[in-house]
């Protein structure tokens, strides 16, 4: 606490994000980064970025990447954002659309960042719990608040919800914007993107982070109806007119432009996935349903922060949380077959 803060500041919880730590002994399964490379042509496209381009600012509509990205989606630019990774989005959109007085609704297990920008925007929040089996029953939300929020698949429980029970919720919640969090779409949920041409009221956020490789690019993007594009847009250019920068443009458009590789990858994990759920079971972990690029998965004696911390100590990083129904259990990055077999190693020692 000092002086010169505002109470708004005093009472601010911040975001941790996970352990960033390197090295050649480290096995990082802690932040749900993909652990292949980006396409060839990504790093083609950064490369060929001149200094004549880098002493300019970019593009502050990010046009070509906006229009890529609707040819992809089968969209309009106008029906296209783009941001400095998709937490920026979040809390663009929060600003945007949810600081009206009226209460946001979101999971009680769900992307800490929600509630963090609540208590950084003064947003009266309502959590809906989580069943006993760690799923998200819509019929849950009320009607006639501010909005809905909801990452799916969720984090970090990984479990998915499928795009006609997202359909039916925007049936009943007309008045509300819904806001999905697809940050790991493309591992195996439904994603609704298709939707917002059907509902005025939905926004879908994805990210090049975790099926395109680039963590370390910041790159997010939005798709919605024309009038909620222009309310991130003007928000935006009310607060940094060029957020997307000259390489992260040009790495997010090459990405775009070799699918084919992004689904090999994709497909890789979820082979490695699928193997992963399989030996943790046998040793006795229950591991969630999971359409992420991630596992959800309960110690067999529960004492998870016991384990967390030997794992850490051999330089496997996972993620714990010493909460209430999340003390017991580790979201584990699917990395490559050796990330995963080193993690079995350590488990069996």
């Amino acid at each position: 606490m000092t002086t010169f803060w505002t109470e708004t500041v005093n009472r601010l919880t911040p975001y941790v994000p996970g352990e960033q730590r390197t090295g050649t002994d480290i096995t990082k399964l802690n932040t749900n980064e993909n652990p292949y490379p980006p396409a060839p042509s990504v790093l083609q496209a950064i490369r060929a970025v001149t200094g004549e381009q880098l002493r300019r600012y970019p593009d502050p509509e990010s046009v070509e990447l906006r229009t890529v990205l609707a040819e992809y989606h089968g969209l309009a630019i106008d029906e296209v954002f783009v941001g400095n990774g998709s937490d920026e989005i979040l809390a663009l959109a929060f600003l945007a659309y949810f600081t009206n007085g009226r209460m946001l609704q979101f999971p009680d297990i769900s992307y800490n960042f929600y509630a963090v920008y609540c208590a950084l925007y003064g947003i009266e929040a309502r959590t809906v719990s989580l069943d006993e089996d760690y799923q998200l029953d819509l019929a849950r939300f009320e009607a006639n608040t501010g909005g809905i929020i909801f990452p799916n698949p969720n984090a970090p429980t990984a479990c998915a919800i499928p795009a006609d029970a997202i359909a039916q919720l925007l049936e009943r919640h007309t008045r509300q914007i819904l806001l999905v969090d697809e940050a790991y779409a493309g591992f195996g949920a439904d994603s609704v993107v298709a939707l917002t041409r059907q509902y005025p009221n939905l926004l879908v956020s994805h990210t090049f982070s975790k099926n395109r490789s680039l963590a370390g690019m910041r790159l997010g993007v939005a798709f919605g109806h024309p009038s909620l594009i222009e309310g991130l847009q003007r928000v935006k250019n009310s607060f940094n007119s060029y957020p997307v920068d000259v390489l992260a443009q040009a790495a997010g458009i090459a990405s775009m432009s070799d699918d084919t590789y992004y689904r090999n990858t994709v497909a890789a994990i979820i082979r490695t996935r699928e193997q992963a759920v399989a030996d943790l079971r046998l040793r006795g972990f229950q591991v969630l349903p999971t359409s992420a690029n991630f596992l959800f998965a309960r110690v067999p004696d529960g004492q998870a922060g016991k384990l967390f911390k030997r794992l850490n100590e051999a330089g496997v990083l996972v993620r714990y949380w010493d909460k209430p129904r999340l003390d017991h259990w580790l979201r584990i990055t699917i990395g490559t077959p050796d990330d995963m077999g080193r993690l079995m190693n350590c488990l069996d020692a």
